[in-house]
This record gives structure tokens, C-alpha cells and sequence, in this order.
């Protein structure tokens, strides 16, 4: 007697399909990402290897600078097909990831130390900023919530800190892309001319990324900007903007509380509910990653067990870096220059380029100041 079995491959939830095409969409996006990052990376090594082979003194360009100018090309020249989309767009988680990371590289008494002097620092920027933008703004009739937009923009987080106010005070979307599209474009322009002015000025690798960490608006351009200047000069920059985006979420809520009151937006029912829905988690990321690389230099051998070792903290630093490669080349590939400069009208732009220039200098000179008495 023979007795027959049939086997079934059990199916996938309809949900699993939907997550797995998902996944598979991002995935074009990111190989291109990592491609034109690594060709930035490639150009950078073989100037260098081509300068010491026939002994030339050639300018050092950073690997940031070359992804990005990579990615404008590809993007301004042939376009980018919809497939690539996708994983291009997650260039920002791979700037958090990569900011998350750095953290292995910081120790939290280093980070108190610049958090004491960065804090008073970014409460005058902020306060400056949101004056001088509001009253620009409206000197050149724009309407009132781009005005918002455009404060927020430029005095806290960039685009980050627009999309999360676009969303409080229920801006409208012409408005978002008005102000994103400044600050992007200004954004491109401060990895020319911060690094030029860095070293006019002689500035100290504190100096120089604690000032780029105050006046770069955009998280992955002022990252970049303190890149391309040194290694610990990009370390800076990154904490001082961390300090900024830390205080989102308080300025969103400002934001959204007077435009509420106003009869022009939704009324935020719970502010510590609102406040933690802001605010950037990255952060806290960055700070546990620290506080486990404290805890590893210890000289304590009980404590230091609790921490990362040298050999962990190595690999951590090396991660950080692939993923602000991917983070460079995508910022590049994002960039259009006819949506940025033709499409969005002349005024916003006016104002932004006013607005940062002043921003910019009014920082330079607290820096200054500040280092004139504390030698950063």
C-alpha cells in the first residue's frame, strides 16, 4: 500500500510581500549612493597618490566635496531615473547613523566641555537669527508663515527643523519647498566658502568647527563643511550642530503654540507629548555611543569592561564614515540646481542669502571673541 503526501510552501502574508518590495526598492538607490560616495573617495586617494609619486604639491580635496559635486553632475546632466529614488532619499538615515557612530569618538567630559560655551552661543544665534530673519522678512512682504519657515531654517536644523515646523503650524507645501530649496542652496555654497574663510583666518580646528556647527544650517552640509576643513574640525562641527538640533523641538513648539493662537493651526493639547515627537532621537544616540566609549577609557578596569575597547571604537569611527560617504552622495544627487535657483522665485532666496551672510558674521565674530579669551 503506498501512501502519497503533498507538501505546500506555506504563503507570505500580503503585509511580508509589501515589506520585502519595500526593502528591494530602496536597494538600486543605495548601490548608487555607494558607488558615486566610493568614486569621491577613489578621486581623492589618486590626487593624492598622483601628487606623491611626481612629488607635486597638490590642494587636498576631501572625499565630502568630490561625492557631492559627483552627485550634482549626475543629477544636473543625465537625471535620475525612478528606480533610484528610493534608497537615495534614506541619505538622511545614513547622516543620523553616521552622527550615532561618531559618538565613539567623543568622550562626554569633551562634550561637556564644548556644550558649556556652545550652549550660550547657540541661544544668542538662535535669538539673532529669529529676529533678524522675521524682520528681513517681512521687510521684503513675504508671507508670514515662510517667514516661520525661513527662520526656522536657518537658526536651527535646516531642513530637518522646516519639515517639522511645515507640519505644526500647517504651512503650506509651496512654502515648505520655497524655504527647503534656500536652505539647500546656501547650504552648497558654505562647503566653498567656510573652509576658504577658515583658512584666511587661521582658524584653530575648534574654532573653525564650532563656528560651521553654528552657521551651517543643514545638518549633512555643516557635517561636510567641518570635513573638509580637518578631521577634528568635522568632530566639532557635528557636536556644535547636535547642540542646535537638540533644541528643536522647543522652537517647533513655540512655533506651533503662537500660530495655534493666532486660529491658523492645530492647538497642541499635550507639550511633553509634542516636545518628544520633535525632538531629533539621533541624539540621544550620540550621547550613549559616548557614554560608552567614556566608560571605556577608564582606567579602571572594572568600569572599562562596561565600555567599548580601542579595537571596537576603531571599527564604530570606520562605520561612521561609510555612512557619511553615503550620507555626501546623496545630498549631491538631491541637489537640483533648476528646482533650487529658477523655479522658487527670486525673493526667498534674497532672503536667505541676506540672512545667512549676517548670520554667518555675527557668528564669526562671537567666535572670535570667544577664542580670543578662552584659545579654542
Amino acid at each position: 500500500m503506498t501512501t502519497s503526501t503533498s507538501h505546500t510552501v506555506p504563503e507570505l502574508h500580503p503585509d511580508t510581500h509589501r515589506g520585502l518590495a519595500h526593502y528591494a526598492a530602496l536597494l538600486p538607490g543605495i548601490a548608487l549612493l555607494f558607488a558615486v560616495g566610493y568614486a569621491g573617495k577613489f578621486i581623492e586617494q589618486s590626487i593624492a597618490r598622483y601628487g606623491k609619486a611626481h612629488h607635486l604639491t597638490l590642494p587636498n580635496i576631501e572625499y565630502v566635496l568630490w561625492a557631492i559635486l559627483i552627485g550634482i553632475l549626475i543629477e544636473n546632466t543625465i537625471g535620475l531615473p525612478k528606480i533610484f529614488q528610493h534608497g537615495i532619499s534614506t541619505y538622511e538615515f545614513w547622516l543620523k547613523a553616521g552622527i550615532i557612530l561618531l559618538g565613539s569618538r567623543f568622550i562626554l567630559g569633551d562634550i561637556a566641555k564644548l556644550g558649556g560655551i556652545s550652549l550660550v552661543l547657540v541661544v544668542i544665534e538662535l535669538a539673532g537669527a529669529f529676529t533678524f530673519m522675521t524682520w528681513l522678512g517681512t521687510r521684503f512682504k513675504l508671507g508670514p508663515k515662510l517667514i516661520s519657515l525661513l527662520a526656522v531654517g536657518s537658526s536651527v536644523c535646516g531642513v530637518s527643523a522646516i519639515i517639522a515646523t511645515q507640519g505644526a503650524i500647517d504651512a503650506d507645501e509651496e512654502d515648505a519647498a520655497t524655504a527647503i530649496a534656500a536652505i539647500l542652496a546656501l547650504g552648497a555654497v558654505s562647503l566653498f566658502v567656510f573652509p576658504l574663510v577658515g583658512h584666511t583666518l587661521h582658524m584653530s580646528d575648534h574654532a573653525y568647527g564650532l563656528w560651521t556647527g553654528l552657521a551651517v544650517d543643514n545638518t549633512a552640509e555643516a557635517t561636510a563643511a567641518g570635513a573638509l576643513y580637518s578631521d577634528a574640525a568635522g568632530k566639532f562641527a557635528v557636536l556644535a550642530k547636535t547642540c542646535r538640533n537638540a533644541m528643536i523641538g522647543f522652537v517647533v513648539l513655540g512655533y506651533a503654540i503662537y500660530w495655534a493662537n493666532k486660529g491658523q493651526a492645530a492647538a497642541v493639547t499635550n507639550k511633553a507629548a509634542f516636545l518628544w515627537k520633535k525632538f531629533p532621537k539621533f541624539v540621544l544616540g550620540f550621547l550613549f555611543i559616548s557614554l560608552l566609549a567614556t566608560l571605556g577609557s577608564s582606567a579602571n578596569p572594572s568600569i572599562a569592561a562596561l565600555g567599548f575597547n580601542k579595537p571596537q571604537l576603531l571599527a564604530l569611527a570606520n562605520l561612521s564614515r561609510w555612512a557619511f560617504l553615503l550620507t555626501f552622495a546623496g545630498v549631491g544627487l538631491r541637489t537640483n540646481l533648476r528646482d533650487l535657483l529658477f523655479k522658487q522665485g527670486a525673493r526667498p532666496f534674497i532672503v536667505g542669502a541676506v540672512g545667512e551672510v549676517v548670520i554667518a558674521v555675527l557668528t564669526l565674530g562671537m567666535i572670535l571673541g570667544v577664542n580670543h579669551y578662552y584659545h579654542l
